[in-house]
């Protein structure tokens, strides 16, 4: 079996490697886009943060530039070109595009699977777009982004990662030249400077990239009730005691979560489901079992799980009265100027509207 993993794992690495190489030498063609595009993503399958960076950089762009936000819209249920609005839900659009679109109401929220149509229709429809940030499109190569960001875990550099299946990675390490700047997100709040040498040294950053380190920085808890677009709720009258929680995830790497709810001291128990998992019937009967079972005090999820549990006709009552949703947010720790400055120093040369 680990064979059979090894090969498939080599015969992935040469396929996709050739697939970059005749982008490289420009035998297949790629486009760019007229206006300034700001590429999100990482070398990994997922779980490197790049939702809160595309939401923190959406934030602090749109103060300046006329931002709007092209996702692909992983396992929605709809195809094409779809630009989020108030009937938008996880179903159309997908969670992670869904999140950004309640979380950064006055930003435009577009999913596409083919990104160069999605600009031009966004370019269309929003005649004074000034720039795009795309969000996990660092392998979609038929697109030339003018900045590229790339994102690596603390807990899982790229540099010691190894070809999907046998590691994570969704093209090789060499991808990282592409990349204008670099973060080491999810970093420990213990990181010391020399911890910080030895990443930059590892990761052999050259002259023209930008190392940023980033944290993650969790929010109050707030009432699935009241998050989102959920009318006729009371946040007032949901009290929630939350000492036990029982912590549900749908998402890649959970721990980070888990580890910050018991540095609180809660006493922490977990149920966690595969990346984007769609919550059926069955799995919501082993939640409430476990719950009533371990006598928990709430059951706390994330903003991305809560966009799909909200819009799911099989999510029992029980659950939605006494479920918490922990928002999470990036940290630079008092060095977002230098992750900041040199991707506004980009859009400002390169937009036509200065």
């Amino acid at each position: 079996m680990v064979f059979l993993r090894v090969i498939v794992s080599w015969i992935y690495g040469l396929v996709v490697s050739v697939r970059n190489m005749l982008f490289d030498e420009h035998i297949l063609m790629s486009y760019k886009p007229s206006l300034p595009t700001v590429c999100i993503g990482n070398l990994a399958m997922g779980g490197t943060g790049k939702t809160p960076h595309t939401e923190y950089l959406a934030r602090e762009l749109s103060r300046h530039y006329r931002v709007a936000i092209l996702s692909r819209g992983y396992k929605r249920k709809t195809i094409g070109f779809l630009l989020a609005d108030d009937s938008s839900t996880a179903f159309t659009i997908g969670d992670e595009p869904m999140q950004m679109h309640l979380n950064l109401p006055d930003v435009p929220v577009a999913v596409c699977e083919n990104r160069i149509m999605g600009i031009r229709r966004l370019q269309r429809l929003i005649p004074d777009l000034q720039l795009v940030l795309l969000d996990d499109a660092y392998q979609h190569r038929r697109l030339t982004c003018g900045f590229y960001l790339l994102l690596t875990a603390a807990d899982n550099l790229y540099v010691n990662d190894r070809f999907f299946p046998i590691g994570h990675l969704r093209e090789s390490k060499h991808g990282s030249l592409r990349a204008n700047m670099i973060v080491v997100t999810k970093c420990s709040e213990k990181m010391k400077p020399i911890d910080r040498r030895l990443i930059e040294t590892s990761l052999h950053i050259l002259p023209y990239q930008t190392l940023c380190f980033s944290y993650l920085k969790y929010g109050e808890l707030q009432p699935l009730l009241t998050y989102g677009r959920c009318e006729g709720a009371d946040a007032a009258q949901v009290e929630i005691v939350n000492d036990k929680p029982l912590v549900v995830t749908g998402i890649e790497n959970p721990h980070p979560m888990i580890d910050y709810l018991q540095s609180l001291g809660k006493r922490v128990l977990s149920l966690s489901y595969s990346d984007h998992h769609q919550f059926t019937k069955a799995d919501y009967q082993k939640i409430l079992e476990m719950y009533k079972a371990e006598k928990c005090t709430c059951i706390i999820t994330t903003q991305k799980d809560a966009v799909r549990m909200l819009v799911s006709k099989a999510l029992p009552d029980e659950i939605r009265n006494n479920t918490l949703v922990l928002p999470v947010e990036i940290d630079f720790k008092g060095q977002d100027l230098s992750f900041l400055k040199p991707v506004m120093q980009y859009v400002k040369e390169n937009n036509k509207k200065k």
